[in-house]
């Protein structure tokens, strides 16, 4: 399917000779519209190895249904288990990026990779035993499962990132206001893409990566909370009620109005939380400047020289 792309080298974000300096010199200010989903689309970690995990787990329960009854019944009981493990993986591996993503994050609260191969170890056993009831040999391959499962997958972040000197009560608040976001943010997702326009699924995501642009500076900065708090719920809630009423309408008439109305808001949203977010930036910018002048006048006054050449 073709597609149309905007942005200051496009024939379409190309400005005229006749228009003026001050002009271009705001469109060079601001980033392409285009460029903010190659640089934040979010990529889903779950890859083909992760999924490959649930085969396991069904072949085992078609293998074990002619066993005899103790047999049958170890077996279903393992395919279970190594279906969780795999569950648990993929959740893990997503939890994992998200953590990387971060400049500011703190560690999983549930240790999901690991919790992943504990199950995968404990199903392997599980059906060594029930090929040969021999416990020792049972728990030797339920441990090399554990291990390889370690090794081709990793371990859960252990430690928190970047949280040195913030305090744990506002980050706390920043992390539940980031989660409710995020929510406003899959819903906005799942109402687009039941619009059945490509255009429109695309426009939801170059908003959602400036909204997240704002969301990892109040996550760098729990002061900025109350600044940025409005965005995160009131508008961010607009925005989602907005798309769900607007694929609503879409999907059942293809109001053309209604889609350039649409369309319309998001660039509106996304002009304005780009804008708060360059404005905390330069707070936090003033606030680093305002410390630096107070320690070095303190210095001074306590007889220490600064060389600023």
């Amino acid at each position: 399917m073709a597609k149309q792309f905007g942005g200051k080298f496009s024939p379409r974000g190309k400005t005229s000779t006749t228009t003026s300096a001050s002009e271009s010199d705001a469109g060079a200010a601001q980033p392409p519209r285009a460029h903010a989903v190659s640089r934040n689309a979010k990529v889903d970690p779950v890859g083909v190895r992760s999924n490959l995990m649930f085969v396991p787990g069904g072949l085992l329960l078609l293998l074990s249904v002619t066993d005899q009854a103790a047999g049958m019944a170890l077996g279903m009981i393992a395919a279970g288990i190594w279906t969780g493990g795999a569950y648990m993986l993929r959740e893990g591996l997503r939890a994992t990026t998200a953590f990387e993503e971060r400049r500011v994050a703190r560690k999983p609260a549930l240790p999901r990779k690991i919790i992943a191969a504990l199950l995968v170890g404990i199903g392997a056993a599980l059906t060594a035993l029930k090929a040969e009831p021999n416990i020792l040999t049972a728990l030797l391959y339920g441990l090399a499962t554990c291990g390889l499962h370690l090794a081709a997958f990793g371990l859960d972040p252990l430690q928190d990132k970047g949280t040195e000197g913030i305090d744990d009560f506002q980050q706390n608040r920043v992390a539940r206001a980031v989660e409710e976001a995020e929510f406003s943010l899959d819903s906005m997702t799942d109402a687009a893409m039941r619009s059945r326009d490509r255009e429109v699924e695309e426009r939801v995501e170059q908003f959602q990566a400036v909204a997240r642009e704002l969301f990892r500076t109040v996550e760098e900065d729990p002061r900025d909370l109350t600044a940025a708090r409005k965005y995160l719920t009131v508008y961010l809630q607009g925005a989602k009620d907005a798309t769900v009423k607007f694929a609503d309408i879409y999907s059942r008439s293809g109001d053309a109005t209604a889609r350039a109305d649409y369309l319309a808001l998001l660039s509106d949203l996304e002009d304005n939380f780009a804008a708060r977010t360059r404005k905390l930036l330069l707070e936090d910018r003033s606030d680093l400047t305002v410390e630096i002048d107070v320690l070095r006048d303190r210095l001074q006054r306590e007889g220490v020289h600064l060389d600023r050449s």
